[in-house]
Order: C-alpha cells, then sequence, then structure tokens
C-alpha cells in the first residue's frame, strides 16, 4: 500500500511538472508569433530563411553546409527576439528620450545587423561556388 501511495505522489508531481511545461512552450510560443506579427524585420529575416533553405535544397549542400545555415538562421532570429524584447523592456521603462535608452536600443539594433552581415557572408561561401 505504501509504494501505491509513493507512486500516486510521484504521477501527480509529473503531471504537475509537465503541466507546467505545457504552459511555458504556449508562452514561448506566444512570444513567437508576438515577434511574427509585430516585427516586419523578423518576417524579412523568415522569407530570407525559407529562401536560404530553398537554395540549400535545390543546389544539394552538403549536410554540413545545410546544417550551418540552419545554425545561422536560428542566430539571426534569436537576434531578432532578443532585440524586440530589448526594445520592449526599455519602453516599459521609460517613454520619455533618456541617453541609455537609446543605447540599449542602439546596441541591441546593432546585434541584429551584424548577425545579418555575417548570415550574408556565410551564404556568400556557402552558395557562390555552386553559382559559378
Amino acid at each position: 500500500m505504501l509504494y501505491f501511495r509513493q507512486s500516486k505522489k510521484h504521477y501527480n508531481q509529473s503531471v504537475s511538472r509537465l503541466r507546467q511545461h505545457t504552459i511555458s512552450v504556449k508562452h514561448a510560443l506566444d512570444g513567437v508569433i508576438y515577434t511574427f506579427r509585430t516585427q516586419p524585420n523578423f518576417q524579412v529575416h523568415l522569407v530570407f530563411a525559407i529562401l536560404a533553405i530553398t537554395a540549400g535544397i535545390y543546389f544539394q549542400v552538403s549536410t554540413a553546409e545545410l546544417a550551418v545555415i540552419l545554425f545561422i538562421i536560428g542566430l539571426v532570429i534569436v537576434a531578432e527576439m532578443i532585440n524586440t524584447s530589448i526594445e520592449s523592456v526599455v519602453d516599459l521603462a521609460t517613454d520619455q528620450f533618456h541617453e541609455k535608452a537609446k543605447i540599449a536600443k542602439d546596441v541591441s539594433a546593432g546585434m541584429v545587423l551584424i548577425t545579418a552581415v555575417v548570415a550574408v557572408l556565410v551564404g556568400i561561401v556557402i552558395f557562390l561556388p555552386h553559382l559559378l
């Protein structure tokens, strides 16, 4: 009987953790959807991501090259989401001009710019030999 009670308790804890995890995933998906709906640059990045994956399949790039393409796509998308988060928090903190708020937003935007430029360079390195 003691074994049954411990198992039931363990089962209830597992179900509770699963529910919490499901709620966390839902919130994460809400964040992705919010970013997609409100950030035009995010939509542009997704279009280029689809083009890069399609080009990778068309040119039959190696598995390693495709892995690099997918990694870089993830990096750019995550950078855009971090930028959106930082901008939202700064906007929440102040609606007036503040030099430090500007710095935070500019640095955040710079992060996205650098990752996008690196993504283009990686694309050139991978796809140029297939185009020549």
